[in-house]
């Protein structure tokens, strides 16, 4: 750090005795040696530990991820029109709900994984996830319901022992196949779609069905988007002509 005070104004000086200059002077040093070291001192640590500093900091903003599929799940081959259609539902979930795309993907898929082994409506999952949770999958309900279908682990306690115990509420692929069973089965319980959401969301004394409605409207969006999903037909290769075959004369020797 260089101090040019040859620049200073010579108003400065005036009125300064030549005693008082002096230690006016060695104070200025003193700062500005103070200042030099506290800059190296800083310089030293970030060289030493910044890089651990900052792995450390990325580290706590870790990323929402989707677990592997649930155990005894059946996976699902995608043919391209159910990758449109994924596409298409994972957008609309995107720009709604504030998810990023690949999440919204992933989620997408695993509702279709659990609708396929519960024999449910893959959309009516996504509807429940969108009116519980809104896709957040560290929600909490006053009433100690979590995750992105909200179970509450204190009633459906064997269900999460498969994943790992009532911490796998929190993740995204245990609860959608937990809250997929459990609606599986209310509706079995009560025979109706509109009763079992009631029952789902602890509403059944509810007269004018609310919850139910909103879920059924939702999953009327999930609808029409899937309605609009343009599916290209692939094209047929086209057949391989080849030339007709000659058909074969045996050859004669004359014989003398």
């Amino acid at each position: 750090m260089i101090v040019r005070i040859g620049k200073l104004h010579p108003g400065v000086f005036q009125g300064l005795q030549p005693g008082r200059l002096a230690l006016w002077s060695r104070r200025l040093v003193s700062v500005v040696a103070l200042f030099a070291a506290v800059a190296a001192l800083v310089l030293i640590v970030e060289d030493q530990y910044g890089e651990a500093l900052f792995d450390d900091s990325r580290q706590a903003v870790a990323p929402v991820q989707v677990a592997a599929p649930a155990p005894g799940g059946p996976d699902i081959v995608i043919n391209p029109a159910e990758e449109g259609r994924y596409r298409a539902l994972s957008t609309f979930v995107a720009n709604r709900y504030r998810v990023s795309q690949q999440v919204a993907y992933d989620l997408v898929r695993v509702a279709h994984r659990a609708g396929n082994q519960f024999q449910l409506d893959p959309l009516l999952i996504i509807a429940v996830i969108a009116i519980e949770s809104r896709f957040n999958p560290i929600a909490e309900s006053v009433a100690g319901a979590k995750g992105l279908m909200q179970i509450i682990p204190k009633y459906h306690t064997e269900k999460l022992q498969e994943f790992g115990g009532e911490d796998a509420v929190y993740d995204p692929a245990a609860n959608i196949q937990v809250g997929a069973r459990i609606l599986k089965e209310y509706m079995r319980m009560t025979g109706n779609l509109g009763s079992a959401l009631q029952m789902y969301n602890g509403a059944l004394s509810d007269p004018e069905d609310h919850y139910s409605n909103r879920v059924l409207n939702e999953k009327n969006r999930l609808q029409q988007v899937v309605a609009q999903v343009r599916v290209v037909p692939v094209a047929s290769p086209a057949p391989v002509r080849t030339a007709a075959a000659r058909p074969h004369t045996p050859s004669v020797l004359a014989l003398d």
